[in-house]
């Protein structure tokens, strides 16, 4: 694994390691503590795990603000991007939210008590259920999803467009190869699962 450039104080001396950022620490410790352990791991699971917390804490307090829990936004977010009439399936919803076909019940009949969505028997498959955005759900969609992506725009400036487009590019490769060699295709929230 090729190392990062040691930081250096004003003297030319390496500097003390960020107490913000230990993941040298963290893999210099593993190293010392058990030799020919696989560190190179480290520099990428742990900033991935402090960021995914750190970006969903963020999220949940925009949200907080907004009065919208996180599932009702996805259950409002993917009514909205299907276009009009913004209906769809139990079933798709269920495949676009990449949850169970439970999750979706619960968070459909939680929108529908707040009067975000309608419900109504599909036609020509028995059992299916249509579930369109109101127009009270396709306000709060509108008025939320801005506050959150501007949000998170906000908080990836310090990658310039082209890092950002980079990243996206190695973080979609590194998903779908883990997914692949877990066998687990599924989205979640962290700690969700």
């Amino acid at each position: 694994m090729a190392s990062e450039p040691q930081a250096q104080d004003g003297d030319g001396r390496p500097a003390p390691p960020d107490p913000a950022y230990p993941v040298e620490e963290i893999a210099a410790a593993w190293q010392r503590e058990r030799p020919g352990t696989p560190v190179s791991s480290i520099g990428i699971v742990t900033p991935i795990w402090r960021l995914a917390k750190l970006l969903g804490d963020d999220r949940r307090r925009v949200l907080n603000r907004a009065g919208v829990d996180i599932a009702t936004l996805d259950l409002l977010s993917v009514l909205r991007r299907s276009g009009p009439p913004y209906t769809l399936s139990t079933r798709e919803l269920s495949r676009r939210s990449m949850v169970t076909a439970g999750a979706i019940s619960q968070r459909v009949a939680r929108a529908e008590r707040e009067g975000l969505v309608t419900r109504r028997p599909g036609e020509g498959r028995p059992r299916s259920v249509l579930v369109e955005l109101t127009p009270t759900g396709h306000d709060v969609v509108e008025s939320t999803v801005d506050q959150v992506l501007g949000r998170e725009a906000e908080l990836l400036q310090a990658l310039s467009a082209e890092q950002q487009e980079q990243l996206t590019g190695l973080l979609r490769i590194l998903l779908l190869d883990v997914q692949h060699r877990l066998g687990d295709d599924r989205i979640t929230q962290v700690g969700e699962g």
